[in-house]
């Protein structure tokens, strides 16, 4: 789950790692009050779930209220649209106003769960800023990296280390220690799948602090932060994707397009998309129905696919292990009898209960289109979406 960035400084303040003077608003009249309020020059940041803010025009810097307020007005009721959103973008409701500060140095912060080794990791670097992906890409000795044992904690010379790697100067790698311990606790205790500063800023009076924050947490333990999961913002979820959650369907990404895929298993979920675009498709989403053997979870799939707009066919690959086809079956012809769904289906069904499954989808009268193998399966669903399939 994804936070704003104002959110996700309160949180770093209450950890104890210094952030810049702000409040948000939601109107540009309340833009200039609070930059009244701060007395001088302020920085105007739209309010998104995407990076990329600054290059798009979503971060603005005015000298007075007036200008402040004219410039929120500029972007508030928009929709941005960075290298980070889809061609649509998403919509800007509020805007953080922050007293400006004078920057001497950006840098990077950011702790991850590695997936080689499923610990944490926290990298840093002195080449912070907007383009750390391209530092990473051009000179990726300059990302340093200190891997954390859950049990033992981030250690006081692991953030030496890295304060030192920094560059930072004898006087601030103390503050720097403090500043990474207490973004590893924060980590920690709120269950983060990733803690990002970038910028992480020395001002000009020696200062460290947070000028930007980027907060995610790890959906299966929201159940323990019920405070967090009331920061959600829906109106930043692409509309289909909160509908799948709100549906139960927790692993529906949209795409960009038009082949539908009903798949049990992340892994085959991926590998169908990959084998739709090598068979000349694209596809309109990955979505993987778990293992849970539950009718409804499949006629749920289904009224997604028929919500899609894009969608012009359904593929449905299903290899039954834990997941029954037989129940992914019933699935299917319960989502027919619930719904007028005229688009072209291809299915494939193999493993568990596979045999009845196909019995009970060829005597429910649907029409569908049956595939033998992975590929079949994909090259029918390109063809159908494109009309052409005979």
């Amino acid at each position: 789950m994804k936070i704003h960035e104002y959110q996700a400084k309160a949180l770093l303040s209450e950890f104890s790692i210094p952030i810049p003077t702000g409040a948000v608003a939601t109107t540009p009249a309340e833009a200039k009050n609070i930059a009244a309020e701060l007395g001088g020059k302020v920085v105007i940041k739209a309010q998104v779930y995407a990076g990329g803010r600054g290059k798009a025009g979503g971060i603005k810097v005015a000298k007075t209220p007036e200008e402040a307020e004219k410039l929120a007005g500029q972007i508030l009721g928009t929709r941005l649209i960075t290298h980070q959103t889809t061609p649509e973008g998403v919509p800007v409701g509020k805007v953080l106003v922050e007293k400006a500060v004078n920057i001497e140095r950006e840098l990077y912060l950011s702790i991850i769960v590695a997936a080689a080794n499923h610990m944490p990791v926290m990298m840093a670097s002195e080449a912070g800023g907007m383009d750390i992906e391209e530092v990473a890409r051009v000179s990726p000795e300059k990302i340093l990296l200190e891997y954390i044992d859950r049990a033992a904690g981030f250690q006081a010379f692991q953030g030496r280390k890295l304060a030192y790697g920094m560059n930072l100067n004898p006087a601030q790698v103390r503050a720097g220690t403090s500043l990474m311990t207490n973004l590893y606790r924060l980590f920690q205790v709120k269950d983060c799948s990733l803690a990002e500063i970038n910028p992480l800023v020395v001002t000009a009076d020696g200062e460290i602090m947070a000028l930007d924050a980027k907060l995610n947490f790890d959906d299966n333990a929201l159940f323990r932060h019920s405070d967090i999961e009331q920061l959600h913002d829906a109106e930043q979820e692409d509309p289909l994707e909160a509908r799948a959650n709100e549906l139960g369907i927790k692993n529906y990404v949209k795409m960009d397009g038009n082949i539908g895929c009903l798949v049990n298993g992340a892994g085959l979920a991926m590998a169908v998309m990959d084998i739709i675009t090598h068979a000349g498709g694209r596809p309109a989403n990955f979505l993987d129905i778990g293992t849970v053997n539950d009718v409804s979870r499949v006629v749920n799939a289904f009224k997604i696919f028929t919500t899609d707009p894009s969608v012009k066919a359904i593929l449905v690959n299903i290899f039954g292990g834990m997941a029954r086809v037989d129940t992914i079956a019933r699935g299917i012809a319960e989502a027919h009898k619930q719904m007028d769904i005229n688009l072209p289906l291809v299915v494939r069904l193999a493993g568990t209960n596979a045999d009845e499954g196909k019995s009970i989808l060829a005597e429910s009268g649907i029409e569908f289109i049956e595939a033998t193998d992975f590929y079949d399966a994909a090259y029918k669903a390109v063809q159908a979406a494109k009309g052409s399939y005979k």
